[in-house]
């Protein structure tokens, strides 16, 4: 995997904070700093992959009319693991 150098300006207080936090966690502060943009990364792209499948069902939803009513739902999760689980709601 190919890697490059990038510089971040931080606060000299947020870097301090930073060193202070590498050393109780007997780590770098480089490693954290990749750590922390590696989580903000993976959490990030997990929101905008929701945002992207809700926008695509909110279309879908005003082209065809389509939809479960909330009861609908409820009745269905609540009825989960009963010995008399009801079919999954269909779109009407």
């Amino acid at each position: 995997m190919q890697t490059e150098i990038m510089s971040v300006k931080l606060k000299s207080q947020d870097r301090d904070r930073l060193k202070h936090l590498a050393e109780a966690r007997k780590r770098t502060p480089h490693w954290l700093a990749k750590e922390a943009i590696t989580q903000f990364l993976e959490r990030e792209e997990a929101v905008e992959c929701f945002r992207q499948e809700s926008l695509g069902a909110w279309k879908e939803f005003q082209r065809s009319g389509e939809s479960v009513s909330n009861e609908q739902v409820m009745d269905w999760l609540d009825s989960w693991e009963a010995e008399d689980e009801i079919e999954t709601p269909k779109c009407k």
